[in-house]
């Protein structure tokens, strides 16, 4: 992804709302289903991970995007933005 696009993205997600939070239980297959979903319908999405060690959010961030083919556009703290483009 080229910069010019992440900056894009990030300014369009901007004024978006998590629209996933992945608790305690982490990253389980009905969590991914339900990121899956919002993905198709959304394209760029912000997902907040409530996991309190620094480690398990980075390795959940990774999980999810590379199980769901998504590009980790910006993170700030706890707030993860998704971006994968629909279906031609």
């Amino acid at each position: 992804m080229q910069a010019a696009e992440r900056r894009r993205l990030r300014a369009q997600a901007h004024s978006l709302r998590p629209v996933v939070l992945v608790g305690a239980a982490g990253v389980t297959a009905a969590v991914l289903a339900e990121i899956d979903h919002a993905l198709a319908a959304h394209e760029l999405i912000k997902i907040r991970l409530r996991l309190e060690a620094r480690e398990q959010r980075e390795a959940a961030a990774r999980q999810i995007a590379e199980e769901l083919n998504a590009v980790q556009v910006q993170r700030v703290g706890h707030v993860f933005t998704y971006y994968r483009p629909r279906p031609e």
